[in-house]
């Protein structure tokens, strides 16, 4: 019989932590509750001590998510894992994750911490986390270079005071899959009470081994993966749900295994994340890149007409990837729209239903066909709630080989208009100095891209861009038959978005991180005070690193 796997989703905490992919209370909201459309049987939330919006983001889910069991984060700390509990004890089914490092490396060097003081604040902690919370799940961070002998009287004592999870995770993607499959074998016939907990890994992909050494560590005997959508996370990111749970469906003679989770919601979920986000799936992405599923050789063309299989080892309905040959136009009614749009994986509330469709609308007149490539670009460009500082009102351009391009560009912030004319080397160059002059704020250019949404002459054209200033990175897309005005939505959302990070920070101080800020107060510490600081009675009492971020990646 097939051995379940609980799939254990982190996108909203380890994957929100890379660079570029931080989402807003509502963001995180509706990506949860898409991931409980795609059936994981865990989403870890976030990390409730990291700041306020963290808190209220890991609370929000928690009070919304019916089926899922919600974790927050947090250090093996009596604060932190208060302020966990304060965070999902309102969730159907809430967790607790605390974490402790148990290498000689990290113990030495980041925690200042003797072997026996770590095990003694693991076992501790995970008792008192088990007096709050139905299900507390323990992780040794930074296992794979960890003294095996340590680590398994590590995990057989967290068992003992009531851990119901103990997780294995790779922290620096520095193992391989035989090593990684001999850890997992090692600790499920070295620890007495194992049979007591449920075994997890959890894999970064530094190597680029990160689904292979899950995988390693499931046919070893774990039965919880702990996975991102699209492979997100610190530095190369993590295991990817997508590439993992289709590893096990397409070669389950090998990986016999069965999940809970909803392949045909794949599609959707990657999708969703790409729009939130604004960062682009590459095409070659496994299972969800757009090659994924195509075929330019005549030889691979050929042979998927004779039999699909000769070139497909998974059919793209399987990942909820459907093909349609029901065609919209100017002509079609908002009835026909929104069958279309569900049936593309889109619920429509009627505010965004009439929205969507008048932007429908407008593009079917200067269309003749539209394309489910056309509709999804258009609910990914019409449902990112971002703030609504900035609109675009009019912009006029003049540009030619003959001359200096020009651009007079008119946006609105509460029903005022700016208007403001600038030249530069080129048409979209001239409209983001004249955007840059109104808003007053400076800001560099990181990247921008520009390309058609589908094949014909006739293709919307989606514009990605990303832009920095001193409070961070910030992205925006913008969709148009029009490349100019697609390229001004684009750079307006992000600009929004930059805006209100600035606005915030300098309104409301307290929105800075916790770990954010004690990282700024222990920088100017001498190691003596910061030790002070750390250790009360011999145990320690905060597990920062000095200057790092609030994200902490186990």
């Amino acid at each position: 019989m097939a051995r379940n796997i609980a799939i254990f989703d982190t996108t909203l905490r380890d994957g929100e932590q890379a660079p570029g992919y931080s989402m807003n209370l509502e963001q995180k909201v509706r990506f949860a509750k898409q991931l409980e459309l795609l059936k994981v049987d865990v989403i870890e939330a976030g990390f409730a001590i990291a700041s306020p919006g963290d808190f209220e983001s890991v609370k929000a889910i928690s009070s919304v998510i019916e089926h899922s069991t919600v974790a927050s984060l947090s250090r093996a700390l009596t604060k932190d894992i208060d302020r966990a509990w304060q965070a999902v004890k309102d969730a159907k089914k809430p967790r607790i994750h605390t974490f402790i490092a148990t290498s000689r490396l990290h113990l030495q060097y980041k925690l200042k911490m003797s072997e026996i003081d770590a095990f003694n604040q693991a076992v501790s902690m995970v008792k008192y986390a088990r007096n709050l919370a139905p299900e507390v799940e323990f992780s040794a961070e930074d296992a794979t270079r960890s003294d095996r002998d340590y680590l398994c009287k590590v995990v057989e004592a967290v068992i003992k005071s009531g851990a119901t999870i103990v997780n294995i995770p790779d922290t620096v993607g520095y193992t391989t899959p035989e090593e990684f499959g001999s850890l997992i074998s090692y600790i499920m016939n070295n620890v007495p009470n194992i049979d007591k907990a449920k075994v997890a890994v959890h894999c970064h992909n530094d190597l680029g081994l990160a689904v292979a050494n899950t995988l390693a560590g499931l046919a070893a005997g774990a039965s919880q993966a702990e996975c991102t959508m699209l492979g997100i996370g610190e530095r190369a990111g993590n295991a990817s749900i997508e590439e993992l749970v289709m590893a096990i469906r397409t070669r389950n003679e090998i990986y016999d295994f069965s999940y809970n989770l909803d392949t045909t919601q794949l599609y959707n979920t990657a999708r969703l994340l790409s729009n939130i986000t604004t960062v682009p799936i590459a095409p070659n992405k496994a299972i969800v890149g757009a090659n994924a599923f195509a075929h330019e050789s005549g030889i691979h063309q050929h042979g998927m007409l004779a039999n699909s299989l000769t070139y497909e080892i998974m059919t793209p309905s399987s990942i909820g990837l459907k093909k349609n040959t029901m065609v919209l136009g100017k002509h079609s009614g908002q009835h026909a729209f929104n069958h279309r749009m569900k049936e593309l994986g889109y619920t429509l509330d009627a505010n965004m239903s009439t929205k969507l469709f008048n932007d429908f609308k407008n593009i079917a007149d200067k269309k003749k066909e539209i394309t489910d490539r056309d509709l999804i670009a258009l609910m990914e460009s019409g449902t990112q709630l971002g703030p609504q500082i900035y609109e675009l009102d009019n912009f006029v351009v003049n540009s030619g080989n003959l001359m200096t391009a020009t651009a007079c560009v008119t946006l609105r912030r509460n029903n005022k208009k700016m208007q403001a004319v600038e030249m530069a080397t080129g048409p979209v160059y001239a409209c983001f100095k004249a955007v840059e002059r109104i808003i007053k704020q400076s800001y560099v250019l990181e990247d921008y891209q520009l390309r058609a949404v589908t094949e014909h002459r006739d293709a919307l054209g989606e514009v990605l861009v990303k832009i920095s200033n001193v409070h961070g990175v910030f992205r925006g897309r913008g969709v148009s038959t029009d490349v100019i005005e697609a390229s001004l939505l684009s750079l307006i959302s992000a600009v929004n978005r930059m805006i209100d990070v600035s606005e915030s920070q300098t309104d409301d101080k307290e929105n800075i991180s916790l770990a954010g800020r004690k990282a700024k107060e222990w920088i100017s510490l001498s190691e003596e005070e910061l030790l002070r600081d750390m250790k009360v009675s011999g145990t320690v009492q905060e597990e920062v690193t000095m200057g790092e971020s609030h994200g902490i990646s186990k």
